[in-house]
């Protein structure tokens, strides 16, 4: 089982998409979270590591879902564009 947890620059980049957006954002957590836990890998996420405990996952034509998987915690970090990742990979 693994756990989750979201940030508040998550949840702030998420309330600042619009409808639509988020509810895409919304699917591809679940549909990850799903896989996570045994589920199918869904298609159309590209699933993919960055760089040591980093992942991204689409979540629409422009926009990526940027966490961290360490061991069984998954910490959702931000919803940007591919610009916004990489800032956010350089960081770390």
């Amino acid at each position: 089982m693994i756990r989750v947890r979201f940030l508040r620059t998550f949840d702030e980049t998420l309330t600042g998409l619009p409808a639509k957006e988020q509810a895409r954002a919304r699917s591809a957590v679940s549909g990850l979270l799903d896989y996570f836990g045994g589920g199918p890998k869904p298609t159309g996420l590209g699933l993919r590591k960055l760089k040591g405990s980093c992942w991204e996952v689409r979540a629409g034509l422009g926009n990526r879902i940027f966490f961290l998987l360490d061991g069984d915690l998954a910490t959702f970090i931000l919803i940007g564009n591919h610009d916004a990742i990489r800032r956010q990979l350089h960081r770390r």
